[in-house]
């Protein structure tokens, strides 16, 4: 009979604490659903206690909805458990023809074949100021590299030569919206240069950069100087080297930067390598350098000169999420795909219902979450962390890549001075009229909770939207 009388204690216990988180909530929910700018949004809640592994809080949990970045969770999280956290992209430098050694001369065409390595000359992996292209050249001289006398390709035939279908075009031609490449190069961007002077004015470009040396980029620009922000759109055919840049930047400025799409890394990183090599002394053509994405049935037989590792997985899963790089989400996902984005997707759901997630709440048509066209619930979302909380391997990478609120990243301006600075990690995620997070945190005993919330369709701007799940988050400390 004590036992009984323990159980119902136990019962009663745990059903007045959930009670009770519900209630602090659910006060949270009526706030939002008085407040006008969200009479016509969709929100959704779910908190998950990774001691119990039971849901403690919950608001439309199983509704689908948009997930912006957040979506990186699901393909950074099956990707560590599907590559492994050591994994590496390579990157071959090739030959077809002979190589003859005693005079140095290769007779025949030089490839540099890429498997989609995001972080070629990134700006995330600049350990020093040695171009990667320079470091090749060296290489291929200690090899006994005198002369090239056929072309020099880079060679992105292990990916398709396209953009997500449901990425948007006012996203393909600005930095946040590089498409993958089989070869990418320099995070698939350049900069537009301006000087602006005073309001109103219009600003002038002065340079590109990184430029193509076979190729000119052509820079129809139609930008004001005005406001204190980069509110600067480049719009066009992302594989052209005509870009119509329109919009407003900063006034009295010097060398302002807008980024846009590369049209061809392939070419720019070909391009690079001829140029590394004349540095050297080593004899190439400037007249044969170029770039090829279409796979030929018939490939010449090539002998492999050098294999470039990139860093490994969890190195680039840190910078995915913490900068929350939609390259790099993208490249993982076809890394996982073997070259294919569709066949990336399937294998990250199987993943994922592997580890008993209901992967009917998940549909994905890319990796970063650029599109609008993914959805999720915030129930998968929480669930997926509490699978990967309970990865001591795959957890400790993953967590590590998440900003910190108050600190890191996106989360940086995120409760600072409240009981969640530096006591959560989150991956945050914007477009237009879609906002969240989803991440852990430690509550006020000390218990790890696994949360996701997602807000869609508000009518008022990023920043108040941001404002209004942040009461929301800091309340997380107080939810057992």
């Amino acid at each position: 009979m004590v036992v009984f009388k323990n159980k119902l204690l136990c019962i009663f216990f745990f059903c007045f604490t959930k009670l009770f988180c519900q209630t602090a909530l659910n006060n949270i929910v009526k706030t939002w659903q008085a407040d006008p700018d969200l009479k016509t949004a969709l929100l959704s809640y779910c908190v998950i206690n990774l001691k119990t592994n039971s849901v403690v809080a919950e608001f439309n949990s199983h509704q689908s909805i948009i997930p912006a970045s957040t979506l990186k969770v699901i393909t950074t999280g099956a990707a560590i458990g599907i590559l492994g956290n050591n994994y590496r992209f390579t990157t071959k430098i090739m030959y077809s023809g002979v190589f003859e050694k005693s005079t140095g001369i290769i007779n025949g065409d030089l490839y540099i074949v890429g498997t989609g390595d995001p972080t070629l000359q990134s700006e995330n992996f600049r350990k020093d100021s040695i171009q990667i292209t320079d470091k090749w050249a060296v290489i291929l001289k200690e090899k006994g590299v005198k002369e090239i006398k056929g072309k020099i390709i880079g060679d992105a035939t292990y990916y398709d030569k396209n953009i997500p279908s449901n990425w948007i075009w006012g996203d393909i031609n600005n930095y946040f919206g590089a498409a993958p490449c089989a070869l990418n190069y320099s995070d698939n961007k350049f900069s537009i240069n301006y000087n602006t002077s005073t309001i109103g004015t219009k600003a002038n470009v002065v340079s590109t950069y990184p430029s193509y040396i076979t190729n000119t980029l052509n820079i129809a620009s139609n930008v004001i100087a005005k406001g204190t922000e980069d509110d600067a759109y480049v719009i066009g055919d992302p594989f052209n080297y005509t870009k119509q840049v329109e919009g407003k930047i900063p006034p009295n400025k010097k060398n302002y930067a807008v980024e846009a799409v590369l049209p061809d890394p392939a070419l720019l990183c070909a391009e690079q390598l001829y140029l590394s090599l004349k540095k050297i002394n080593i004899k190439c053509d400037i007249k044969k350098i170029e770039s090829t994405y279409k796979f030929h049935d018939t490939i010449p037989k090539r002998d492999l000169l050098y294999t470039h590792y990139s860093p490994s997985l969890d190195k680039i899963i840190y910078f995915t999420n913490i900068k929350s790089i939609n390259l790099y989400c993208e490249a993982l996902l076809r890394a996982i795909g073997k070259g294919s984005t569709y066949v990336g997707i399937e294998a990250v759901k199987k993943y994922w219902q592997k580890n008993e997630i209901d992967v009917n709440e998940l549909y994905m048509v890319d990796g970063s979450g650029l599109s609008r066209a993914n959805t999720v619930t915030t129930y998968l979302q929480a669930n997926i962390l509490s699978k990967i909380y309970k990865d001591s391997l795959e957890y400790k990478s993953f967590f590590t890549s998440l900003p910190i609120a108050g600190k890191s990243g996106s989360m940086s301006n995120i409760g600072k001075k409240t009981q969640i600075e530096n006591n959560m990690r989150a991956k945050t995620g914007y477009i237009n009229r879609a906002r969240g997070y989803c991440g852990f945190i430690k509550n006020n005993k000390e218990n790890s909770l696994a949360f996701s919330v997602l807000f869609n369709n508000y009518n008022c701007g990023a920043k108040e939207a941001k404002q209004k799940i942040e009461l929301f988050l800091i309340s997380l400390f107080e939810v057992n």
